[in-house]
């Protein structure tokens, strides 16, 4: 088939038939996968790869490489060729599994599987607005480390991205960012073949794509020749001579490029190519081996290790250099690359604990967090704060935070109303490296930006996620931002980890965990509400970092009692709990209060420390206002759980508590009834 879209047809040659072969080969043994975006951007990617791309395939993480994203990460066979021929550890044979139980080569590109796969792609769109957030990080961290003469963070992020990713609502909010910001290091390539899985994308994407981009502050390459590999190389030094614009080129394809009979067509988009049309293909491009054999001279052309070593070795020398003229920045620059923390930042915390407990102030968890971002933030100059539109809300902003602007690094980012992108632009700048950062938004929200929550929960990224206004408690903006159901289906997503405290030390252990954790993103979720201070011995305040532990024991104050019954709750209702213990006190039932700020480290604990919050045989209640169904493993079936299962109101929140039933005599109510 013959474009119709005067695109210029590739000639074909060895170096770029090797990327088509293992495309259509893979693909076909997998019998499943997407030949065409690989084989129609071979050209594009040999250029980029061998010509301009800086990486060392020996050290898939030097801190000063290129990163490359595939946005459109269906087309993953090209990421895992170009991986494969240019000396990464991704050996043919993973190749040959693509698609299968653990290979390194799965459907789509999985951060953590291969080497040199800087993200996950697969959900469209996510994939550019990663990168954002990696180049966001590129500027952040020049302007934290650079100085005249030793420019020792100075790469670019690159981005393949299709029609799919464009029509993605959260490439707008992403790329109207990156042209704000002016990151001049981001350069993208639009694969421009006019095809989607439905077929020729004239009916449903016929926006303007390079107008599109030019309001976002972007420079605009139009109409590059995709097959030209001239066209390609004069694009790229246009965009890389422009340093105050992101730069978008948009390139001319024809998908499947090289199947004669299938090219140009949605057929070539999502399936394999078959035994007919690959021979035929073959013939076409000129490539005369068996699938999966490459000619030593084409792994030679297409080697990079010699050069990215050698890359790698000039910086090296002049970071040596740096380290020479400002050891200093240079030890902080390995510290924050590395992930690790200040060396006295177990003692910084036990001395913020210590002031905290001793303040005992009875204020609205969302203002504890943000005197745990004001405790903890002059030791941790690699947080990269942000909220979507509500920093005076949500509380996210300290007396250091610095805006990021067009001409200026930061260590805040005022995101406007992006939720979406807020999030996964949060997501690239971790995967970067050398930062953490946190963003926020009110809790019902995190609906806006709930797949990249996943994203970052799937890419086990430390990721900080601050939700406020956590429950019906922000009373009068009612039912559409009341969250009811949210603090549930977060704590269902693998590893992540959620925190609901009760009051200002709960809030300072939580902020703390959170930026400790390496191996998984945290929710933490705050209230509107003024809660009060709740006393706790050494013992219980070490008890926070396990998830769940007994905040008051069954007593008259002065005497422990054998409890009778156990009552559960997080946040705002932690304090309804221990009001109810005194309630049921004052008629001979005794009951153990237990704070579970955490289900998801609780359930990590060994057993004995959950038998000796949760003893088994005594009667379980659990309150929150939120939705029950979760906490019935909590409390079996002959427990009750206080919570709600509906949408909210519009009213002050103390009514709205009543309204429900959230209230201490609801919960005495529910201990004498679980003990009847």
């Amino acid at each position: 088939m013959q474009s119709t879209r005067n695109v210029k047809p590739p000639v074909f040659n060895p170096i770029t038939g090797a990327i088509r072969a293992l495309a259509m080969d893979a693909v076909q043994q997998a019998n499943s996968g997407h030949p065409g975006a690989p084989m129609g951007m071979a050209e594009i990617a040999e250029v980029l790869w061998r010509h301009h791309l800086k990486h060392n395939p020996a050290n898939p993480g030097w801190a000063d490489r290129d990163r490359f994203v595939l946005s459109n990460g269906h087309g993953s066979m090209l990421i895992y060729a170009l991986l494969h021929l240019t000396g990464y550890d991704l050996p043919i044979a993973e190749l040959k599994r693509f698609r299968q139980l653990h290979s390194k080569t799965p459907g789509h590109p999985e951060y953590g599987y291969a080497p040199g796969v800087e993200t996950t792609t697969g959900p469209l769109g996510q994939g550019i607005t990663n990168a954002v957030g990696m180049a966001l990080a590129e500027k952040v961290l020049a302007a934290d480390f650079n100085r005249p003469g030793h420019e020792v963070v100075d790469h670019h992020t690159w981005v393949f991205l299709g029609d799919g990713c464009l029509m993605e609502g959260i490439s707008h909010e992403a790329c109207s960012l990156a042209g704000t910001w002016g990151l001049g290091k981001l350069i993208a390539f639009y694969d421009d073949n006019n095809i989607s899985i439905d077929g020729h994308v004239d009916g449903w994407f016929t926006d303007d794509t390079p107008k599109r981009f030019e309001a976002y502050g972007w420079q605009v390459i139009r109409d590059v020749q995709g097959h030209d590999p001239a066209a390609i190389e004069a694009a790229i030094q246009q965009a890389k001579g422009n340093t105050a614009q992101p730069t978008l080129i948009c390139c001319k394809t024809i998908i499947g490029a090289g199947a004669p009979n299938k090219q140009d067509s949605h057929d070539v988009h999502g399936a394999p190519l078959g035994a007919a049309e690959i021979e035929a293909a073959r013939a076409h491009i000129g490539w005369n081996h068996p699938p999966f054999e490459i000619p030593a001279e084409i792994y030679a052309a297409w080697d990079a290790r010699a050069k990215g070593a050698a890359a790698e070795a000039q910086w090296n020398a002049r970071f040596a250099s740096y380290r020479a003229a400002h050891p200093e920045l240079a030890a902080e620059f390995e510290r924050r690359m590395a992930g690790d923390l200040p060396a006295d930042w177990n003692a910084h915390v036990e001395a913020v604990l210590a002031k905290v407990i001793d303040k005992a102030e009875t204020i609205a968890t969302r203002k504890a967090s943000q005197n745990s971002i004001e405790a903890y933030a002059p030791r941790l100059p690699e947080l990269l704060g942000g909220s979507a539109d509500l920093a005076g809300s949500n509380l996210t902003l300290w007396s250091g935070a610095r805006g990021v602007r067009k001409n200026s690094g930061g260590n805040y980012v005022y995101y406007g109303v992006r939720e979406f992108g807020m999030a996964a632009i949060a997501n690239g700048a971790s995967l970067h490296g050398g930062l953490i950062p946190y963003t926020a938004t009110f809790l019902m929200f995190s609906e806006y930006a709930r797949n990249a929550l996943r994203m970052a929960a799937l890419m086990k990224i430390r990721q900080v996620f601050v939700f406020t206004h956590d429950s019906i408690g922000l009373g009068e903006d009612g039912p559409t931002h009341q969250p009811v159901e949210q603090i549930a289906t977060l704590r269902l997503i693998p590893n992540m980890d959620v925190w609901r405290p009760c009051d200002t030390t709960e809030s300072a252990v939580a902020w703390a965990c959170a930026v400790e954790r390496r191996t998984g993103p945290s929710s933490l979720c705050f209230s509107r509400q003024n809660l009060p201070f709740q006393a706790r011995d050494a013992a219980q305040v070490a008890g926070i970092r396990r998830g769940g532990y007994v905040l008051s024991e069954a007593g008259n104050g002065s005497q422990t009692v054998a409890a009778q019954a156990v009552i559960i709750a997080t946040g705002s209702e932690v304090a309804l709990a221990v009001s109810a213990q005194k309630t049921l006190a004052g008629e001979g039932i005794a009951v153990r209060v237990v704070s579970m700020p955490s289900t998801n480290v609780f359930d990590r604990q060994d057993d004995a420390w959950k038998a000796g919050v949760l003893p088994k045989g005594l009667p379980r209640v659990a309150v929150e206002a939120g939705v029950t169904d979760g906490w019935r493993k909590y409390v079996g079936l002959e427990g009750e759980v206080v919570g709600i299962d509906r949408f909210g109101e519009s009213a002050p929140a103390g009514e709205l508590f009543k309204l429900f039933g959230i209230t201490a005599e609801a919960v005495a109510a529910a201990v004498r009834k679980v003990l009847a």
